[in-house]
């Protein structure tokens, strides 16, 4: 008590201009910002660092309430001004508020802003006096894992950025880390994080430093060793964890994956921080449990395909501007008339130009875009009839359907509401499932399928021998077609080993009253050994590319 009447005196003796040099001498030794407001003479000083963060005019002001309304968020300031009014009274002796300032940009940033009333000996409240924290500003290191953390590494990286002439990152995620907190607990997942960082810190060297980045992931710095020695590291590691899952009896198992990237002084903290990323979203994509080294044509690729995302969703959200449907006719080998017609989507970017379906349906799947662009396809496709009927009026209509689709969307339901807004007579529309894209005992699937038969929708096999070569889908499915691949067609057409399993297959097929389309037939000599294998249909380059509407339908005056 007696040192507190002490200290009290002390600081009642000091003049403004004192406490704001002491403030000032300790402003490189904080990251606070203290402060101190002289109540009668309406003077506020503060850390001259805090004008490096947030849009105070001067380190130094008069005026206080009113120039606070410049830095202060405006939702904030009523009840700023409240508080400080009840000290200024003396109504009030402390200072504990949480609000917001506003950065440089303008952006609200919260603080806890705590301080005392000092009085002067008529008891008259002279100086506010105390400190600023940022509550939201990330922390400098992890409890858990017992490192520092990202913020540190930041500072690591600004310090020594041109002094790096060689080394790596060696960034470490755990593998499957939420299922570690959801089946054990998140207490159970911080000793995982503390072990991990024991197992890392045993094998690294004095030169080597070790930080905890984002969740379950770690980063291992080195400004001095070449890549070869990330390698080793990667290993290194592993052999630790494994060390340590067999101490504890496989109570829990769970492995690391690791993304490498080479340091210079060419390249900025974002940059690396992204490459790493990158890498360790690889190694994990490839399997887990191992390494990646960042590639850049990997990555250009990779940001090539995020470009092409945002168009494909803006072109979603444009009434599908940029996509088209294009159509390629299916040939009936009795007579060689039109079958019928698949309907393939096509894509127009307007930075990458035509964008092949290998690039952008995968996105769509991956995305979930193909549910909104795949029920587009089918209206257009149903409509299209509407232009040939008159001169192919048997026209079989082939829409490819994705397994996203089917797993994700009431397709079969869009599917008839399509056929009934279209008025297509029974049988006229298809569906082309890929063969690899589906196991034939999931419920949901099979129940798909039953739907089709129902509502007289035929099932066509696509790519059929290319993917799993499941001949059981022959009998549980009961296709109306199966689809063979280029791929296989050209192998059949060059090997006589394959043309003997084409055969064969065609008969099989034919036994469960199946019909056969051969896909990829581009000239007259492929054409004419084909036609020895007693292929129902054909569909190729021969008789015709993949076409918009206009174009199909000149065609279709031709063989009506």
């Amino acid at each position: 008590m007696r040192e507190g009447i002490i200290l009290v005196k002390r600081i009642m003796s000091m003049t403004l201009e004192q406490l704001k040099t002491l403030i000032f001498e300790l402003d490189d030794c904080m990251d606070d910002y203290l402060y101190v407001y002289d109540i009668p003479d309406d003077v506020y000083c503060i850390s001259p660092h805090a004008l490096e963060r947030f849009s105070i005019p001067q380190s130094q002001f008069q005026d206080v309430l009113k120039t606070h309304q410049d830095f202060v968020y405006h939702h904030d300031l009523q009840m700023l001004q409240d508080d400080l009014s009840q000290m200024i009274d003396g109504k009030k002796d402390y200072h504990n508020l949480q609000y917001r300032w506003l950065d440089k940009t303008g952006k609200p940033i919260w603080i806890n802003c705590r301080g005392r009333i000092f009085y002067n000996d008529h008891h008259q409240p002279h100086y506010l006096i105390g400190c600023i924290n940022e509550i939201g500003k990330k922390q400098k290191a992890d409890n858990a894992s017992g490192l520092l953390n990202e913020f540190t590494l930041k500072n690591v990286f600004s310090h020594y950025y041109t002094q790096i002439h060689k080394g790596f990152m060696l960034r470490l995620g755990i593998d499957d880390f939420k299922e570690i907190n959801e089946n054990k607990g998140m207490d159970y997942g911080d000793i995982i994080l503390e072990e991990t960082a024991k197992c890392i810190k045993k094998v690294i060297h004095d030169h080597q430093r070790l930080y905890k980045i984002v969740a379950d992931e770690f980063a291992v710095v080195d400004f001095e060793s070449p890549l070869d020695e990330a390698i080793e590291l990667y290993h290194q590691i592993r052999c630790q964890l494994t060390e340590f899952i067999e101490s504890r009896n496989y109570e829990s198992f769970f492995t690391v994956s690791g993304g490498i990237v080479a340091l210079d002084n060419q390249h900025d903290y974002l940059e690396i921080m992204r490459w790493s990323e990158f890498a360790l979203n690889q190694a994990k994509e490839n399997g887990k449990n191992q390494y990646a080294i960042f590639d850049m044509n990997a990555y250009n690729d990779f940001q090539k395909k995020r470009e092409l995302l945002k168009e494909l969703y803006q072109s979603v959200n444009n009434h599908m501007a940029g996509f088209a449907v294009y159509y390629q006719p299916v040939i009936d080998m009795k007579d060689q008339s039109i079958h019928g017609v698949e309907a393939l989507l096509r894509f127009q970017s307007e930075r990458f130009q035509n964008v092949s379906p290998i690039e952008f349906i995968p996105l769509l799947e991956k995305s979930g875009l193909i549910i909104p662009v795949g029920k587009w396809v089918l209206d257009q496709s149903a409509k299209m009839y509407n232009f040939v009927k008159d001169q192919l009026p048997d026209l079989k209509i082939q829409v490819n359907l994705s397994y996203i689709q089917v797993l994700k969307s009431n397709v079969l339901q869009e599917m008839k509401n399509v056929i009934k807004n279209n008025c297509l007579p029974d049988g006229h529309i298809s569906v082309e499932l890929t063969e690899s894209g589906f196991i034939e005992s999931d419920r949901q699937f099979m129940k798909f399928c039953e739907g089709l038969k129902k509502n007289e929708i035929m099932l066509l096999l696509d790519d059929f021998g290319t993917g799993y070569s499941n001949f059981q889908y022959l009998y549980n499915l009961r296709p109306h077609t199966i689809k063979i691949d280029r791929s296989m067609t050209q192998k059949a057409l060059k090997n006589d080993y394959e043309k003997m399993l084409l055969k064969h297959m065609i008969e099989m097929a034919h036994s469960v009253h199946s019909k056969i389309c051969i896909e990829g037939i581009e000239t007259k000599e492929e054409l004419q050994q084909i036609m020895e294998m007693q292929s129902d249909y054909i569909q190729g380059f021969y008789f015709g590319r993949p076409m918009p509407l206009k174009d199909f339908i000149k065609i279709s005056k031709r063989f009506s």
